[in-house]
């Protein structure tokens, strides 16, 4: 039986892109058929495990939501190795028992972005192959509410 090594990439909004949580942080150019990513990736370890933090909006804040070149992004982890990705967000919510600090996993959410292409499956020539599905099983991920 093989084990496969977790490579874990973090993709964070303005509060989860702070690379000194990392250990031998390095900053790993990368450039995608899809073109570059965000910024740079910020590769090193977290309590021994590989990790990449990506700035989704580019370490200076300069990438508005819609402009963010997703497909680069998930693209350039995955060319490093990545074996998970985990994504945050920082928004506020409609609902007056979460509060501010609040560590919410979605199941679903309302996209604004509009124009921007929101597939690798689009019918061109570096569209993967093959159909491909995701199961949602968040119960064995997560721990019981208290």
């Amino acid at each position: 039986m093989s084990v496969t090594k977790v490579k874990i990439g973090f993709i964070g909004g303005s509060g989860l892109n702070n690379p000194q949580i990392l250990e031998n942080a390095k900053e790993v150019a990368v450039d995608t058929p899809y073109g570059s990513p965000s910024d740079v990736l910020i590769s090193g370890t977290i309590q021994g495990v590989d990790c990449v933090i990506l700035a989704r909006h580019g370490r200076q804040h300069t990438i508005s939501p819609s402009n963010v070149n997703y497909r680069a992004n998930i693209w350039a982890l995955k060319s490093v190795g990545c074996t998970h990705v985990i994504v945050s967000t920082a928004t506020g919510s409609l609902q007056e028992n979460i509060q501010p600090g609040d560590l919410v996993i979605l199941d679903s959410f309302i996209d604004r972005t509009r124009t921007r292409i929101q597939t690798f499956y689009d019918g061109s020539e570096m569209s993967p192959g093959g159909l491909y599905t995701f199961q949602w099983n968040l119960h064995s991920v997560t721990a019981p509410a208290k």
